[in-house]
């Protein structure tokens, strides 16, 4: 077993529980869907938190052969994969029957969620910067990597839903916006 098979198989495992987490309460809130309203707000949040989970994922495959064994490595590695099972255990309520509407579980949750994925990311882009250099800037790097982290800061802050919904749509966006726009 190499040292990133190793180290990887507690994230890679931490990771899988984030999407059954998110998964699970998606499967709660259609069951109760004949009481409970989900909403796009929820929808749109649960899909940010396991696109984002899958790109960590993806990075971690990226820089496998970068990733030192240490310790510390380790623990935070332990700690933003902990991040993100947390926050994809906040977009749906444990029991979706106590709200008649999801969109008060996602105004009372979403900044806590939000914030969790920003700190993972911002903790995934140092340590990316740590072990291979700044990455140069293009226009596609400003437009996909770097505008996540104003677009998630104005979604945490803003105090009109609409505004934090457009803000997801535009984070969500990214992730196809990346996989079409190559990197060349």
């Amino acid at each position: 077993m190499s040292g990133f098979e190793f180290v990887f198989s507690l994230f890679g495992l931490i990771l899988g529980l984030a999407l059954a987490e998110g998964l699970g309460g998606l499967a709660r809130a259609l069951k109760a869907s004949h009481r409970v309203r989900i909403g796009w707000p929820t929808a749109l949040l649960g899909l940010f938190v396991s696109c984002d989970v899958v790109t960590f994922w993806m990075y971690g495959w990226a820089v496998r052969d970068l990733i030192p064994i240490s310790w510390p490595v380790l623990f935070g590695g332990f700690l933003v994969t902990a991040l993100y099972y947390v926050a994809a255990s906040l977009v749906f309520p444990d029991d979706p029957e106590e709200w008649t509407d999801l969109n008060a579980h996602f105004d009372k949750h979403r900044r806590k969620v939000i914030g969790a994925l920003l700190l993972c990311n911002v903790a995934l882009f140092a340590t990316v910067i740590w072990l291979d250099g700044f990455p140069p800037l293009t226009l596609r790097s400003l437009v996909i990597a770097w505008s996540f982290f104003p677009v998630s800061a104005l979604a945490i802050a803003a105090k009109d839903r609409r505004v934090t919904l457009g803000c997801l749509v535009w984070l969500i966006a990214l992730y196809p916006l990346s996989a079409v726009w190559g990197a060349g």
